[in-house]
């Protein structure tokens, strides 16, 4: 089984290598926002409860998170892998996902990340919110702090993967087709070996 956990600020091009990647490998996507809105929207009893700590301002508890995540995996008992889009986030959840994993005799076969500078990163962001009209994607503040708070908490994320042998960075910097063959030629590599 191909187990992904696909990582990259924002604006690096994750949701697009996403979207490239399950079509190549057959994967399913597995996005903690879609699954946080599908839960709520269908008042299912984890939405209900992520709900009222959303309601109060506070972040879902790592439990409630994994409790949706692994119910959304235990619906593709016959998936050939998933790509795990914006989870896990820290080091606690990290150490869940190989637990449940396990559980299902599998594991996390990389951590994908797909590296991008910071002024680039920005260039982007604003590019793109001129296009799509999200302003929070306009202003130039909001943007560099989104960045600063993805590099400052990645980190603890990156060693971990790494100190599993697990985690493969990967030059954004380029065009989509570029990065995409170079995430194609990672994963392949991993597959033979």
């Amino acid at each position: 089984m191909l187990n992904i956990v696909l990582f990259g600020p924002p604006g690096s091009g994750k949701g697009t290598q996403s979207d490239n990647l399950v079509k190549q490998y057959n994967l399913v996507h597995l996005s903690t926002g879609d699954i946080f809105r599908a839960n709520i929207k269908g008042e299912t009893e984890l939405g209900r409860l992520a709900k009222s700590y959303m309601d109060k301002g506070n972040l879902v508890p790592d439990d409630v998170t994994i409790r949706m995540l692994e119910s959304v995996v235990n619906e593709h008992p016959s998936a050939a892998g998933f790509i795990f889009d914006g989870f896990p986030r820290t080091t606690a959840q990290a150490e869940a996902l190989d637990k449940f994993l396990e559980s299902k005799g599998t594991s996390v076969t990389m951590m994908l990340a797909l590296e991008v500078d910071d002024e680039e990163l920005k260039r982007r962001i604003i590019e793109r919110g001129k296009i799509s009209g999200r302003v929070d994607d306009q202003d130039p503040a909001t943007v560099e702090n989104r960045i600063r708070e993805y590099n400052t908490k990645t980190a603890p994320l990156k060693n971990f993967f790494s100190a599993q042998g697990k985690f493969r960075g990967v030059d954004g910097m380029r065009t989509i087709d570029e990065v995409f063959v170079s995430l194609c030629s990672t994963i392949d590599k991993e597959k033979r070996s």
